[in-house]
């Protein structure tokens, strides 16, 4: 049975007049006619009595009336109901803030794009709180570093190692293998976050006898990002934050993997991957292959 016809059929019954529910329907005449004929075809019935251009219920169509207007509110409630569910399929994503600001800012909007139907949420925090987070059910997915933990499952997703970086009109040589004696002669902008472990950097001098020049020590990005901009400091900074100025040439690595060889990559870790639909999954691994070949920066 065709909900076009039996919606026609109200029409008529509400308009008491084949032509007003054929403009009210934006149909032609012969259209809601056709329709007519096709339901009572398919009921074995006459719903309507016809003298001329009036037409009036029979009693067949009296008795079909309350069954049509329920099949077509309950058609209509259904089809709410599935928009409500499209328009309110939220998901909660966790992240350092690293991972936020310089991956998803470019992620979700092309997400939104593949599947509009899925509304974001964002929480940023360490690694710890996301993982309780993650496992008291209030974030369905974390893009944090390696965690073990009974019944958490991680897929590397971002490669992000720490690099050395200063602005390509900074004076130091590029030497092949720098030594940490030349380093400390340097002024140096710190970088704390508490997603990476800054100790190994710190080691790296003290095996060597000698303590690092840090005149500047920040929590944000952009800021130790600016001092390196002034072309006097140097700074170790996550791969991920540095990846524009690298590729622009603005910034230059110094190469120091002789020294320190820090990798804190980004992990997609999740507690159960049935919480998402699997197109979703696969599209956050091909969006995060083609952000590391460059692809989504400008």
């Amino acid at each position: 049975m065709n909900i076009d016809h039996i919606e026609a059929f109200l029409y008529v019954v509400h308009y008491k007049s084949t032509h007003k529910a054929a403009n009210a329907l934006f149909l032609s005449q012969p259209t809601v006619t056709a329709r007519i004929k096709s339901l009572e075809r398919e009921l074995g019935v006459e719903l309507f009595y016809r003298e001329g251009r009036s037409v009036t219920l029979s009693d067949k169509g009296k008795d079909f009336l309350p069954f049509a207007t329920q099949i077509v509110q309950t058609f209509q409630q259904g089809k709410k109901q599935l928009e409500k569910t499209q328009e309110t399929d939220d998901v909660c994503i966790g992240a350092n803030g690293v991972t936020a600001q310089y991956f998803l800012a470019d992620a979700l909007p092309k997400w939104k794009e593949q599947f509009p139907n899925l509304r974001f949420q964002l929480v940023t925090g360490s690694t710890a709180m996301l993982l309780e987070k993650l496992e008291s059910h209030q974030i369905h997915v974390a893009f944090i570093q390696y965690v073990h933990r009974e019944g958490i499952f991680n897929e590397l997703l971002l490669k992000n190692a720490v690099k050395l970086v200063k602005h390509c009109e900074h004076p130091l040589p590029q030497y092949e293998c720098i030594e940490a004696k030349e380093l400390v002669q340097q002024k140096m902008v710190f970088f704390e976050c508490g997603a990476f472990d800054w100790n190994y950097v710190h080691k790296m001098f003290e095996v060597e006898g000698v303590a690092a020049n840090i005149e500047v020590r920040t929590d944000h990005l952009e800021i130790a990002k600016a001092f390196i901009r002034t072309k006097n400091y140097i700074s170790f900074l996550p791969q991920l934050c540095v990846k524009n100025e690298l590729e622009s040439g603005e910034f230059v690595e110094v190469d120091v993997k002789h020294l320190l060889d820090m990798n804190q990559h980004i992990f997609l870790t999740y507690k159960n991957k049935d919480t998402l639909i699997s197109d979703f999954w696969e599209t956050i691994c091909h969006t995060a292959k083609d952000f590391e070949r460059g692809q989504m920066m400008e």
